[in-house]
């Protein structure tokens, strides 16, 4: 979901899709998913899931439940997760391979894989071996949005990750929310909004220097800036403190009630509204620990 700020330079791009996509089986894991003391090195995303939460890794995806137990990896997947969201029938993940992830899936890059089964198998549906995508996000419709790695230009499926269009070039992006079909880009000039698809963007006013970006149910968008500052998108179009990170966040997601999911220094952190105690959902590794 999340990307490294880079800076590019914009041109006109024209992708011949078809040439590029990749029909396969799904692929099955050689090992099955097991409860894991702590396998967070870095997090890439996180999706609230229920009373679940999905966390995707660089060895893997896992649940975390709402008593700290980690599973996974899921499916004994072990690819990096680099970009990760979910819709309400699929999952969708982009990255590289691990060592044990078939060689069907692609390498050196995953391209875009989706999975019907909660991540117990995977099936390539473009640009497998090709692309690497650390911005993948999808709306309350299913609608997918990412940016891949050869390109600045902002991509879009309607058809499950299939088919893919280019849509406006994001210099300088960080990461991409779409929130009631209104698309959100942080960029190292400020926030973007897009109220076309993302044909185009204009600048948010008054909007605070953001660098992550992520939605709840397709409506509330959260973000945190530069200086560690949570914010929450009002409906009035306002920006609403609702809290601190402690370091670099990693991931951050809306969830159920209110309530924000974040990664940052601390592990795993569940922030509800009107609360001056985060949660800690499962604590970050001690410094030099095993991960």
């Amino acid at each position: 979901m999340r990307s490294p700020i880079v800076t590019t330079t914009a041109a006109t791009l024209t992708l011949g899709i078809a040439g590029l996509l990749v029909a396969c089986a799904p692929a099955t894991a050689p090992t099955s998913s097991a409860k894991t003391a702590d396998p967070f090195g870095h997090v890439h995303a996180i999706v609230a899931r229920g009373a679940e939460t999905l966390v995707a890794t660089h060895t893997g995806v896992y649940v975390l439940d709402e008593q700290g137990a980690v599973t996974g990896p899921l499916g004994g997947f072990d690819f990096d997760a680099m970009g990760f969201t979910a819709t309400a029938d699929s999952w969708f993940a982009s990255g590289h391979p691990g060592p044990a992830t078939p060689p069907e899936l692609g390498a050196p890059n995953l391209g875009i894989m989706r999975s019907d089964d909660e991540g117990e198998s995977w099936a390539s549906t473009a640009f497998t071996g090709i692309e690497d995508f650390h911005i993948l996000t999808a709306d309350a419709d299913g609608t997918l949005y990412g940016i891949g790695s050869s390109s600045p230009a902002l991509r879009t499926s309607s058809d499950s990750g299939v088919t893919w269009t280019n849509r406006a070039v994001l210099d300088s992006v960080a990461d991409v929310a779409v929130s009631a079909a209104t698309l959100y880009a942080a960029t190292e000039s400020g926030l973007l909004r897009s109220a076309d698809g993302g044909e185009t963007f204009a600048p948010v006013a008054d909007a605070p220097l953001l660098y992550s970006l992520e939605t709840w149910g397709g409506q509330d968008l959260v973000a945190v800036s530069t200086d560690g500052v949570l914010w929450r998108l009002t409906a009035a179009g306002g920006w609403e403190r609702i809290g601190n990170a402690s370091g670099r966040v990693q991931a951050i997601s809306g969830a159920a009630e209110g309530a924000v999911l974040l990664a940052d220094d601390r592990g795993i952190v569940r922030i509800a509204p009107d609360s001056d105690q985060p949660t800690i959902l499962h604590p970050s590794a001690p410094a030099g620990a095993d991960r």
